[in-house]
């Protein structure tokens, strides 16, 4: 029964562990990137941004529309009375009698109705020249969607370098766990020791106890690191957008550092950068747009209309098509000022754009020289880290040699090992801001991507 419930254990504990799933950090990124918010908004600002151009392009096309009037009243009559052709009528038979010419001229049939009339027709309106204003706009909506195109990519760099950072810490906390369970073991293998060496008398109780002292330090060590995991766990899951409690496993190492030292400073790469030279555009089309009011305007109108309706002696009056055209021409004269300060203050808007670029880019320029140094500086460490425990290792070996044969205390061979752990500990915490310097460098540069 007690093997049944052991292979059951093994059973339950091989599920949960086959139920983990094991991540890079490849995955984490575009796991992140595809649940964050703030890149799910962005995505739908730059497809607005797409149909706003689209929209914009139909300003260099004719105008197309159709128009149609149906006019009803009951005005209707007959113009025989005011124009007095009964009159004219009776004196012309008058006289065809007089000259003897036998036929009578009837009067007229002048009645009118113009209780229905109809109008319909095509009107087509092509701008020829509005000083500028439509290219001016169009330009401006692009260069927008280029701004709104590099904000999306620093919020994805800015999305990356959190995940990194959460990703990181969960190797980091992996990887103090196992320093602690080293020493966690070597300090056992040391207690089994000096308790044998108590038996034999080559040893006292208050060695033992100096052991254990350490080794409930140690217990406490592997208990931290353990909660260490299971919180840098649960942050890696908040940025993945998977629940807290997943049970998610990383490749335990970090990702590989590529760096090259690179005396030159540029920062065109940075989505910044970009977003700061669109503004300036942008600024400057806006000069264009401000300047198009002051000029002149010329754009042609077409028509094409069909009248019907209305009756003359009983007959339809209108029954005609017609085409027409027209030229409108417009040319500002004078506006109290209103225009040209509206011009002066998009000009001052275009120095402005153009100083805050200058500034922010000698700031950047200055925070990637501070990265490339942080950067530097933390290669060095994380040599001088591996130095460091190659010599506390050594260091140990020799001291664990010399308590052996009995020529060095167990205090100093507990302080060896409290050594090689420290030096163990530097090195993990050493390479953990090697990385994260890394990506900083990396999103100053304007390098830093998913792929």
């Amino acid at each position: 029964m007690r093997y049944l419930n052991i292979l059951a254990l093994a059973l339950l504990a091989s599920a949960q562990l086959s139920a983990q799933e094991t991540l890079n950090i490849k995955q984490c990124r575009e796991m992140a990137l595809q649940n964050n918010k703030q890149i799910n908004a962005s995505e739908k600002k730059i497809a607005i941004a797409d149909l706003q151009i689209k929209s914009m392009k139909g300003n260099f096309l004719p105008d197309i529309s159709v128009m149609g009037n149906a006019h009803f009243s009951t005005m209707k009559g007959d113009l025989s009375d005011r124009i007095k052709i009964g009159d004219m009528t009776q004196m012309l038979n008058t006289f065809l009698t007089m000259s003897g010419l036998p036929m009578t001229i009837p009067a007229p049939d002048l009645t009118y109705n113009l209780h229905q009339l109809y109008q319909a027709g095509v009107i087509v309106k092509q701008p020829i020249y509005m000083g500028g204003k439509i290219t001016a706009g169009y330009k401006m909506h692009q260069l927008k969607k280029e701004a709104l195109l590099a904000s999306h990519s620093l919020t994805e760099s800015e999305v990356i370098v959190q995940t990194d950072d959460a990703y990181a810490k969960l190797v980091k906390a992996s990887e103090l766990e196992k320093v602690a369970k080293q020493y966690n073991e070597l300090l056992l293998e040391l207690q089994r020791n000096v308790q044998s060496a108590v038996k034999h008398g080559m040893a006292t109780q208050n060695d033992l106890l100096k052991v254990k002292v350490k080794l409930n330090e140690s217990e406490l060590q592997m208990r931290k690191a353990q909660n260490g995991i299971r919180l840098a766990t649960m942050n890696l899951c908040h940025y993945i957008g998977k629940p807290l409690t997943s049970e998610i496993k990383v490749i335990s190492e970090y990702p590989t550092v590529n760096y090259q030292p690179n005396n030159t400073q540029d920062i065109s790469a940075r989505p910044e950068y970009q977003m700061l030279s669109k503004k300036v555009e942008v600024a400057q089309q806006n000069v264009k747009l401000v300047r198009s009011e002051l000029l002149p305007k010329v754009s042609v109108i077409g028509t094409a209309n069909y009248f019907y309706g209305g009756e003359f002696s009983n007959k339809t009056l209108l029954d005609n098509k017609a085409l027409g055209g027209l030229v409108n021409v417009t040319i500002p004269i004078f506006h109290f000022g209103e225009r040209i300060n509206k011009l002066k203050a998009a000009k001052l808007e275009y120095e402005q754009a153009q100083i805050e670029q200058n500034d922010l880019n000698e700031k950047m320029t200055l925070e990637l020289a501070q990265c490339a140094n942080k950067l530097d500086e933390a290669k060095l460490e994380a040599d001088l880290a591996d130095k460091s425990l190659e010599q506390a290792a050594e260091n140990m070996r020799m001291s664990k040699k010399s308590y052996d044969v009995g020529m060095e205390t167990l205090s100093n061979y507990l302080e060896a090992q409290t050594l090689w752990q420290k030096a163990y500990e530097t090195k993990v915490e050493s390479y953990f801001q090697l990385y994260l310097n890394y990506i900083a460098y990396q999103k100053a540069q304007g390098t830093l991507t998913n792929n």
